[in-house]
């Protein structure tokens, strides 16, 4: 587990599919910036356990006491080069617990977390351009746009484009929450 001031983050665990597939089937708890899932909890087991580089790798968003508020995860982007290794982080909030600080948190946790464990010199997100939430919670913890996506995404019927974010190890430069990994 990985310790905040006000939200912890756990890993996910095969035994929480059955959670995964509730949340990502929720068209409210996607909000209206992402696509319409329909996923099996069988579908999620199957993500636990996969060796591929590429695979995700998500943590419960908690409060301190225990309350699932949200995911978070990180994943290598694929690339034609294998020895590029692009790390996106993405995240997602329950409805009710969307603008408390809980995300921001999280990112924060995880950036330090991804720079001071993985051998990376960049991470990056990518969010629509109408979600404000999404870039707010980015630039609060240090990542800069770098441009727009166009058309880069289709949702809900509609190509949509979305903005590149990225914070660099050495704007990073020092473990804003996590002491110790």
């Amino acid at each position: 587990m990985l310790e905040g001031n006000v939200v912890n983050l756990k890993r996910v665990e095969k035994e929480d599919a059955s959670l995964l597939a509730e949340w990502f089937n929720d068209p409210d708890f996607l909000g209206e910036y992402e696509g319409l899932f329909q996923f099996s909890r069988s579908e999620f087991e199957l993500l636990f356990g996969t060796e591929d580089r590429h695979e995700t790798t998500g943590f419960f968003i908690e409060k301190k006491d225990g309350t699932r508020v949200g995911i978070i995860n990180y994943f290598f982007v694929l690339h034609v080069d294998p020895s590029v290794r692009l790390l996106e982080l993405g995240f997602f909030m329950l409805p009710d617990e969307r603008g408390k600080g809980y995300c921001t948190e999280a990112a924060r946790i995880m950036v330090d977390y991804l720079f001071l464990s993985k051998d990376i010199v960049r991470i990056q997100a990518t969010t629509s351009v109408g979600n404000l939430g999404s870039q707010k919670v980015l630039e609060k913890v240090g990542f800069r746009k770098e441009g727009t996506m166009r058309k880069s995404i289709y949702i809900r019927g509609v190509w949509r484009d979305d903005f590149l974010y990225s914070i660099l190890l050495e704007e990073w430069k020092e473990p804003k929450i996590l002491t110790k990994v």
